[in-house]
């Protein structure tokens, strides 16, 4: 390991460490309240003469697995932006609302399964493309703002996606109000008994991997890394920067609907009227903690889903909040970003001492 790829990790064992002293400041058993969070979310592998080997704590560990396979997607969603220099909020909006066209087209299509499927993986790519394509051109057409065209855009995802719900598209015999229950036709079954894992286990670093083969290998990807390195020369290059800026963020709304497709057909299987906002914006740590790198996404993304279900099991077994964890994520995030400018900063120093 290189000493550039060696940083990440000494961040990460840095914020760990700060975060045992936090811990030790603040509960009476820091060692047993820590081991919940570093062990807490793994199976729990038993064995016996008489059962042989057995696998307990499925259902958390599968939470996480879960939740990384969501953040790795919406972590890719936001690279994207990020990569051409481009700081979209939208994958919020995006996610959810690729999420409703799913569970709309798959239960219209729950009596043809053969086309059901297919379709609500293509509406939901497509949603999440033409909703990321909107602020695209916006910022390229009127140099609007992406932060707050997206916010913005995000706001009335949420008010479209509740309007849809409450309107017509619910189930009256739920109890609450939700989607009509997806028929398992037209959802992704699960792979591994009291979780939800799916196929999308396997769909999400196949992501990862066409996320970096497109960025790295492809014509639109070496444009979409010029623009984001500099935009006046890429233009003077004859890089169409306006068409790039539109790609880059409808490609990552594409990416965002995946991760709905994943939460209607494969997590849920019906969607809540009270969706919680703020997802999207887990994928922005995801893609930071990757420091924009495709192949680095996944990782990331099971680490981060790792620490909440650690924090849960730290909860749960001893004095300590799960505030104390959003401390240590926070910190870890900070110094993983900030690692980057470290050289830069004694590089600089060092030529003013010369100097």
């Amino acid at each position: 390991m290189t000493e550039r790829q060696s940083r990440p990790v000494v961040a990460i064992v840095v914020a760990l460490a700060l975060g045992f002293a936090l811990t030790c400041m603040v509960s009476a058993e820091p060692v047993r309240a820590y081991r919940a969070l570093l062990s807490g979310a793994l199976p729990d592998i038993g064995w016996s003469a008489d059962a042989g080997f057995s696998l307990g704590r499925m259902t958390r560990f599968g939470a996480v697995v879960e939740d990384s396979i969501g953040l790795t997607l919406l972590g890719l969603a936001m690279l994207f932006g990020l990569r051409a220099r481009q700081f979209s909020m939208g994958a919020d909006g995006q996610f959810v609302l690729a999420a409703l066209a799913a569970a709309w087209v798959s239960a219209s299509l729950s009596a043809t399964p053969a086309l059901g499927l297919p379709l609500a993986c293509a509406a939901a790519v497509l949603t999440g493309f033409a909703w990321g394509w909107i602020p695209g051109y916006m910022k390229a057409r009127w140099s609007a703002n992406e932060i707050v065209t997206t916010l913005m855009l995000n706001v009335v995802a949420f008010q479209v996606y509740r309007l849809v719900i409450t309107s017509g598209f619910n189930d009256p015999s739920a109890g609450f109000l939700a989607t009509p229950l997806l028929a398992p036709a037209v959802a992704f079954g699960n792979w591994i008994p009291h979780t939800n894992i799916t196929v999308f286990v396997v769909v999400a670093p196949l992501a990862a991997a066409f996320a970096w083969v497109l960025l790295n290998r492809s014509t639109l990807g070496f444009e979409i890394r010029a623009v984001g390195e500099s935009p006046a020369f890429a233009e003077q290059c004859g890089i169409p920067v306006r068409r790039t800026v539109i790609l880059s963020m409808a490609i990552g709304g594409a990416f965002a609907g995946l991760a709905g497709l994943h939460l209607s057909n494969g997590l849920l299987k019906r969607l809540p009227v009270d969706l919680t906002p703020g997802i999207g914006f887990e994928g922005l740590v995801v893609a930071l903690l990757a420091r924009n790198d495709p192949k680095r996404v996944p990782l990331a993304a099971f680490m981060y889903a790792y620490l909440k279900g650690g924090a849960q099991a730290m909860e749960r077994a001893s004095d300590v909040s799960r505030e104390v964890v959003l401390i240590i994520q926070a910190l870890m995030v900070l110094l993983v970003v900030c690692e980057r400018f470290v050289p830069v900063w004694l590089e600089q120093r060092m030529k003013r001492h010369e100097s």
